[in-house]
Parts: structure tokens; C-alpha cells; sequence
């Protein structure tokens, strides 16, 4: 009679947690891009990067896995932060938004921004999160695309690669 109550209750623990889980793995894989910038890009002028985000658990659609019993998908932090060459200095660039977005550029949103990089930053800053879009539809998508439009506040003399990684929380339904 106990082994029976047993089961039944991991089952319940399982099935209920499932949706915990999805949260936690969105939480603790962020979507990555790298950004580029090159050497090209001029000072002064709106400049635009283009990636694909990447993320370990790529697959949040609905078919398949537990991803319907979560809802209200929402950036929860942005960082920025230089690759290649790996001191460059964030300060160089005097603003940055970035948007996310269907993999054609439909449905794009506003994720973060930052408005006031300061000159010194170093080779890492914070974004600031905008938070007031749910991310559902996107994150189900098969392929994200972030767009990253930054004023150059001074040019450099290589390529530069940025790596950019978008924290996700999600509620379960």
C-alpha cells in the first residue's frame, strides 16, 4: 500500500516541478550573441549589428517538452562584454540599445539599453532592461535575431567582437 502512495506522489512532484524546471533552465542559460563591430564604423553615426542568439536549451516551443506551462517569459539582465580583442574598452561606444526579435526582424522589441556609457567603463558593463515586454512568442521561435543599434563614441583600429547574454525569467502558468 506504501509503495503505491509513494509513486504517486513523486509523479505529482515531477509533473507539478516540470514547469519549475523550464523556469530554472531559462534562468540559468541566457541567450548569447556575439555583436560585431568594425573597424569601419563610424564615430558618431547610429550603427547597426546583427546576430542570432544562442542559448543551451534552444528548444522552448510548445511541442515536445514542458514549455506550455510557462508564460510570461521576461528579460531579467543584459551584460555586455568584450571578446576579441578581450581588453577592449566598452567606453568607446556612448550608447547601445538593443532589440530582440523573429528571425526575418519581425516582432522585434526593446530589451535593453544604455544611454550613458561612460568613457573608462573597461571591457564589461550592465545594460539596462526593459522588461515591460513578455518574450513568449519570440523565445519559441526556432532562430531569435538581436539587433544592437551604438553610437561610437571613438573608432578602433581592429574588428571587435562583443559578446552579449540576455538573462530570462518566466512565470509558470
Amino acid at each position: 500500500m506504501k509503495k503505491p502512495i509513494f509513486m504517486l506522489t513523486t509523479m505529482a512532484l515531477f509533473l507539478g516541478s516540470c514547469a519549475m524546471m523550464q523556469s530554472i533552465v531559462k534562468g540559468t542559460f541566457p541567450y548569447t550573441a556575439n555583436m560585431a563591430i568594425p573597424a569601419s564604423a563610424k564615430v558618431g553615426e547610429a550603427q547597426t549589428a546583427l546576430s542570432t542568439a544562442n542559448s543551451f536549451d534552444q528548444d522552448f516551443t510548445k511541442d515536445g517538452n514542458n514549455a506550455g506551462k510557462i508564460s510570461e517569459v521576461r528579460i531579467v539582465s543584459a551584460k555586455l562584454e568584450s571578446k576579441d580583442p578581450s581588453d577592449y574598452n566598452i567606453g568607446n561606444i556612448v550608447s547601445v540599445r538593443v532589440y530582440m526579435g523573429k528571425a526575418d526582424g519581425g516582432d522585434e522589441v526593446l530589451v535593453a539599453v544604455r544611454k550613458d556609457v561612460t568613457p573608462n567603463v573597461g571591457n564589461s558593463i550592465v545594460l539596462d532592461i526593459d522588461n515591460s515586454h513578455f518574450l513568449d512568442d519570440l523565445v519559441r521561435q526556432p532562430s531569435v535575431r538581436i539587433r544592437m543599434v551604438y553610437l561610437l563614441r571613438k573608432s578602433a583600429n581592429v574588428d571587435v567582437s562583443l559578446k552579449l547574454t540576455l538573462g530570462l525569467g518566466a512565470s509558470r502558468n
